[in-house]
C-alpha cells in the first residue's frame, strides 16, 4: 500500500453543510440531535489516512477489487480496514477511548479538585482528536492532505442531509405518528427537529428514538445522540438562536444563546439590556407580545429623548491605527489626537463614543463623538 506524502496544495475543499434555518419563534419543544465526535468518527468509520489513500491508477496497479476499497463523496479512494487499517484511525481510537474513560471517571468522582482535573483531561483529549482532522486540512503545516479533509467534510455534508431525510421520512402521519416531523435547522454535526408534540417528555422520547434509528443507518462508530430540548426556541438565522435548554423534563438547565450579542463590551448598554429583557420575556415568561411591547416602548423612549445618554455609549478597543475600512472609534481617536495629543487614546485603549446627529448622507464613522461633546 502506498504511503501518501503531503505537500502544500493550491486547491480548496468544501466545508460543512448548514441546513437553511426555518426562522421563527417556536412555542413547542425542539429536539436537538448531535453526532458524537463527528469528524474523528468519520475518519475511523471509513479508514481515512495517508497510509490508506489510493492515488491515480493505484487500484488497478495493485489489482484491488471493489470490495477492498471505498469511494468517498469527494471522489477519493481509500482501502478498507479489512485490508489495511490506517494509522490515523488507530490514533483516534486511542484518543477517544481515553476520553471515554476520563468522562466515566468524572461522572463517578466526588472530589471537586479531581473533577476539574478529569474535566480538563477529557477536554484536552477531545481537542486532540479533533485536531487530527484539522491538520490534514491545514495547507500551511507539516501534514496537509486535502483528499482526507475534503472527504471528511463531504461525508459530513451527506450525513446531515441523510439525517434530515431519514427523520422526515419516518416520523410522519403516514407512519402512524401524530405529526409530521420537521428539521428546522442543521449545522455541521447537529440537527434541530420539531416533532409537533406539546410536552417535553414526548419530545425527549422521540428524540432518543430518532437518534437510535438514524445511527443504525451509518457505519460504526458514527453515532447520533439525543442531547437536549429547546423549549421554547427562537431561531433568528444561521448560527444565531436562543432557547431554554432542557436535559430533563423537570426544570430547564439554562437559557442558551448562540450568536446573540448580549454581553459584548462594544454594544451600548441599551442594546444589551433590551435584548436580555426581550429574551427573558420570550423564553422564560413565554410572552412574545410582551417582548414586542417592551421593544416598542424602548424605541419610543429613545425617539422622545427619554433615554440617558450613558445608555447609548459604545466602546471599542483601538487595536491599530489603520483599517481597511474607516472605523468610527479610529476616526474619533484621530480627532481627539488633533485636539489634545496628551490625552488622546493610545493603542490598546478602549474608546467610548456616541453617534451624534449630522448632515444627511454623513457616514456613520464620521458621526462618532465623545459623550461630553455630544
Amino acid at each position: 500500500m502506498p504511503a501518501y506524502q503531503g505537500g502544500v496544495q493550491e486547491e480548496q475543499f468544501e466545508g460543512a453543510t448548514v441546513i437553511e434555518p426555518k426562522k421563527g419563534y417556536y412555542a413547542d419543544p425542539i429536539a436537538t440531535l448531535d453526532f458524537s465526535s463527528l469528524y474523528p468518527s468519520i475518519m475511523m468509520a471509513h479508514n481515512l489516512c495517508y497510509t490508506t489513500l489510493l492515488q491515480g491508477g493505484t487500484k488497478e496497479k495493485l489489482g484491488l477489487t471493489p470490495d477492498q476499497y471505498s469511494k468517498t463523496p469527494a471522489n477519493n479512494f481509500f482501502v478498507k480496514s479489512t485490508l489495511r487499517k490506517g494509522l490515523l484511525p488507530e490514533i483516534l481510537e486511542s484518543l477517544l477511548s481515553a476520553r471515554k474513560k476520563a468522562k466515566t471517571e468524572l461522572k463517578n468522582e466526588t472530589d471537586p479538585f479531581r473533577q476539574k482535573v478529569l474535566d480538563g483531561r477529557q477536554l484536552a483529549l477531545k481537542i486532540s482528536a479533533n485536531s487530527v482532522y484539522g491538520f490534514t486540512g491545514a495547507q500551511v503545516g507539516k501534514l496537509p492532505c486535502l483528499e482526507i479533509s475534503g472527504s471528511v467534510t463531504a461525508y459530513g455534508r451527506t450525513m446531515i442531509e441523510q439525517t434530515k431525510q431519514e427523520v422526515e421520512q419516518r416520523y410522519n402521519v403516514a407512519n402512524g405518528y401524530q405529526h409530521d416531523a420537521d428539521v428546522i435547522y442543521g449545522d455541521t454535526d447537529s440537527v434541530m427537529i420539531k416533532f409537533g408534540v406539546k410536552t417535553l417528555e414526548e419530545a425527549m422520547k422521540l428524540g432518543r428514538e430518532a437518534a437510535e434509528y438514524v445511527s443504525s443507518k451509518f457505519v460504526s462508530p458514527i453515532k447520533l445522540e439525543f442531547e437536549k430540548i429547546y423549549y421554547p426556541y427562537l431561531l433568528i438565522n444561521k448560527k444565531r438562536y436562543a432557547g431554554l435548554y432542557f436535559t430533563n423534563p423537570d426544570h430547564y438547565d439554562k437559557m442558551d444563546c448562540k450568536g446573540i450579542e448580549t454581553v459584548r463590551r462594544d454594544n451600548s448598554p441599551i442594546v444589551a439590556n433590551m435584548i436580555n429583557t426581550c429574551l427573558q420575556k420570550l423564553l422564560i415568561d413565554r410572552d412574545p407580545d410582551g417582548a414586542v411591547d417592551y421593544a416598542k416602548q424602548v424605541i419610543s423612549d429613545l425617539l422622545c429623548n427619554r433615554i440617558d445618554i450613558s445608555q447609548l455609549v459604545i466602546t471599542k478597543e483601538l487595536t491599530k491605527n489603520e483599517y481597511a475600512a474607516k472605523q468610527a472609534h479610529v476616526e474619533l481617536a484621530n480627532k481627539m489626537k488633533q485636539r489634545d495629543a496628551g490625552t488622546a487614546p493610545k493603542l490598546g485603549d478602549r474608546v467610548p463614543y456616541v453617534i451624534i446627529a449630522a448632515a444627511k448622507n454623513t457616514p456613520a464613522y464620521a458621526k462618532a463623538e465623545v459623550m461630553d461633546r455630544a
